[in-house]
Order: structure tokens, then sequence, then C-alpha cells
């Protein structure tokens, strides 16, 4: 379902892939994430994605212009899961409100791996 903001003008809609392709990259530039993971179910493999694939590591759903997000996430060795994903989500959740004008009620972080940084 497409988020909706109606103003005096006409309507502003906004895919779930837009919200997606910004909360990636937001979510990518926050300290001690290393990237998006993909899971594939049917071998239980985790891949780290490229910076072009960043939307299929997050998940969107978006009910009455709020919008909840599921990302999947690697993260780097050594650092706190914790303090990394309350990172992540005061990051996400302030750019992605700015960005969409709608509400973030709910970030879910799936932590799929973790990577040694060269």
């Amino acid at each position: 379902m497409k988020g909706r903001i109606s103003n005096k003008l006409g309507e502003i809609r906004i895919s779930p892939e837009v919200i997606a392709k910004y909360a990636g990259i937001t979510a990518v530039e926050c300290f001690g994430i290393v990237g998006m993971a993909a899971v594939s179910m049917k071998d239980g493999l985790v891949k780290l994605l490229k910076k072009e694939s960043l939307t299929h590591g997050i998940n969107v759903e978006i009910q009455d212009n709020h919008i909840s997000l599921d990302f999947h996430v690697i993260v780097s060795y050594g650092v706190s899961i914790s303090a990394v994903a309350d990172n992540l989500i005061e990051n996400v959740k302030y750019k992605v409100e700015e960005f969409t004008g709608m509400e973030v009620d709910k970030i879910n972080i799936f932590v799929e791996g973790v990577r040694v940084i060269d």
C-alpha cells in the first residue's frame, strides 16, 4: 500500500520502494552497520547486499500513513549490537519521518550476521 499525503493542491503518493531505498541509505551510514542482508529461506544462507540492492534487506508496511520497517542487517565485529540498533532506530525514524511526512510506528531489526572490517 502506498502512503498518501493530501493537501490543498492535490495528493502525494509515496511508494514503499522509495521509503525502503531512503531508509537503506540512512541505515548504511550508521556506525556499526556493514550493510543489508538478504536471507535465502530455502538454504538459510545470508549474503551481504551491494549498495544497489539495499531495498531487498528492508520490508516496508504502510497503514493509514503509519510506517512499519523491518531491517535485516549485518553488523561489524566488536560493536555493541544494542548501541548500533538504538542508533539505527533513532536515525532512520527521524530521517524517514522528515522525508515522508508520515509517522514511523515500528522499526524491527534482525541481525543476520557479523563481519570483520579491515
